[in-house]
């Protein structure tokens, strides 16, 4: 641990040093915390930035005080050039985009990225409309799991209790098994489950294991409901604005990033099963003793299920009430990619 942060401290000389050299100016917006599995992937990719003439202005939501849910609306304000948004929080602002990572649809790695790789086009094309942004990348956190201060054995043990949810689908979701949904930010979670305001809490593997969410809970249903899509997006003005190269040389960067975080979301969290459920093969992330709760094929079942009868429908609502048509883009990508079919409200 000590020598990690030994390299991330050098890194982060060494942006502030290369950045004093170089020109255009971009001010980046993160969610990444530097404890996270994922923050040397996004600091290589500044880094990059960096040698490429860039002067970077790196800043964190939780550092300026500023909210995850004002994402799209800082890009949009070009308030900051670049800025991390996670979709399902965006969602809000325009439920159309919640359809590229639907609660249920997409519950492995390899099934999102089709769903993603269908839907990029017309998220970037929608993005444009009604946002002023373009999308540099999309990556997912990994899968959505479930971390429980309840004695649990299946999903349907869920029922009564209360769970946080940062996404409208997720929320459906849980509603659906007869338990209360608490939107809560990543940042509230720990405190809440530890007063006992949320029994449980959803996120990824790694993500709970470095933000120590297994000293508050104590079963671990690694029963995975989505991705936690993230995207990077640019304000559209300020991209035009730029020179052929200059935006050539943001694209290589974002990809790049896109890509390390991708095989990071496929690799990594098993590991962090095993850590936080204390088992032997635990080896890069910081041990715990959970109780592990088998998944069954009644669970992924029920999830499946939930997704079709209850996810997708109320989705659809919400997106038609904005987006009149939606239901047809949606099946003609994520739908026709994952084998899901959504009817229009009459």
């Amino acid at each position: 641990m000590k020598k990690q942060q030994v390299i991330l401290a050098g890194l982060a000389v060494s942006l502030m040093a290369t950045s004093v050299m170089a020109e255009t100016p971009v001010r980046v917006l993160t969610q990444i915390l530097p404890t996270a599995m994922q923050y040397p992937n996004e600091a290589a990719a500044i880094e990059k930035l960096n040698d490429s003439e860039f002067t970077v202005q790196y800043n964190n939501y939780e550092g300026l005080g500023l909210s995850t849910a004002d994402g799209l609306r800082l890009v949009s304000d070009n308030a900051f050039n670049i800025v991390s948004v996670q979709i399902g929080t965006a969602a809000r602002d325009d439920a159309f985009f919640e359809g590229l990572d639907l609660i249920g649809v997409s519950p492995d790695m390899e099934s999102l990225k089709t769903a993603v790789d269908s839907y990029r086009d017309v998220f970037d094309t929608r993005l444009r409309e009604r946002f002023g942004a373009t999308v540099l990348a999309l990556w997912p956190f990994g899968p959505q799991v479930f971390y429980c201060n309840a004695d649990i054995s299946s999903v349907s043990d869920l029922k009564g209790l209360k769970i946080r949810s940062f996404t409208p689908s997720m929320s459906a979701l849980l509603d659906s098994f007869g338990a209360t949904p608490v939107t809560l930010n990543f940042g509230e979670v720990y405190p809440a489950l530890q007063r006992g305001v949320a029994d449980c809490g959803v996120t990824s593997p790694t993500s709970g294991n470095s933000g120590a969410w297994p000293e508050v809970t104590t079963h671990q249903l690694p029963l995975s409901v989505s991705g936690s899509v993230q995207g990077i997006f640019a304000n559209l003005g300020w991209w035009e604005s730029l020179t052929e190269e200059e935006r050539t040389a943001i694209s290589e960067a974002y990809s790049g990033l896109e890509e390390a975080q991708w095989e990071l979301a496929s690799t990594v969290n098993n590991d962090a099963i095993s850590c936080n459920t204390g088992a032997e093969n635990c080896t890069q992330h910081k041990p715990f003793d959970m109780t592990l709760v088998e998944v069954s094929d009644d669970d992924r079942a029920a999830v499946s299920s939930a997704a079709a009868a209850v996810v997708i429908p109320d989705w659809i609502n919400r997106c038609e009430a904005s987006y009149p048509g939606c239901t047809q883009v949606w099946n003609e990508t994520v739908g026709a990619a994952r084998g899901f079919t959504a009817e229009a409200p009459m």
